[in-house]
């Protein structure tokens, strides 16, 4: 027995709702032949194109690793061009292809309407209120990661 029960572990609920939510995701995306992890990177593309495999990692939350296995995938798939940095050549600027927004407009509907049915289990002014909560709850877990790992040098 630990000393808190699960019941009252806001990460384990946190962890879970976010399970549901990328299993949603991944099942209305499979018809598009995407992973989640895929079509967040076309996402963030479409928001801001030419940032770099690196840049993207950090904005989608997945190691450089995994994001040069999605970058890969996505460009045999001709869904992604990657061409040098005008100025600093060794770094690739990655921009969706014609393909790659067609193709982003049709999975964003389907990962829309898993986001929209989320939303329906609230009223709006809840939804803002879930809002602010995962909000501080990143804050909070941001500033837990800080001070552990003051402990942990």
């Amino acid at each position: 027995m630990t000393q808190l029960p699960v019941e009252q572990r806001i990460g384990q609920h946190l962890k879970r709702a976010e399970q549901e939510m990328i299993s949603a995701k991944h099942t209305a995306l499979r018809r598009f032949n995407l992973t989640v992890p895929q079509y967040t990177v076309l996402f963030a593309l479409a928001e801001e194109p030419g940032l770099s495999g690196a840049v993207l990692a950090r904005r989608c939350l997945v190691t450089p690793q995994t994001m040069s296995s999605v970058l890969a995938t996505l460009n045999r798939r001709e869904l992604i061009e990657r061409k040098p940095h005008p100025i600093h050549t060794h770094i690739l600027e990655t921009r969706l292809t014609r393909s790659g927004r067609a193709l982003l407009k049709q999975a964003d509907k389907a990962a829309i309407a898993v986001e929209q049915h989320l939303s329906d289990a609230f009223t709006r002014e809840e939804a803002e209120q879930l809002i602010e909560f995962l909000g501080r709850c990143a804050e909070s877990a941001a500033k837990a990661r800080v001070e552990a790992s003051t402990y942990s040098d």
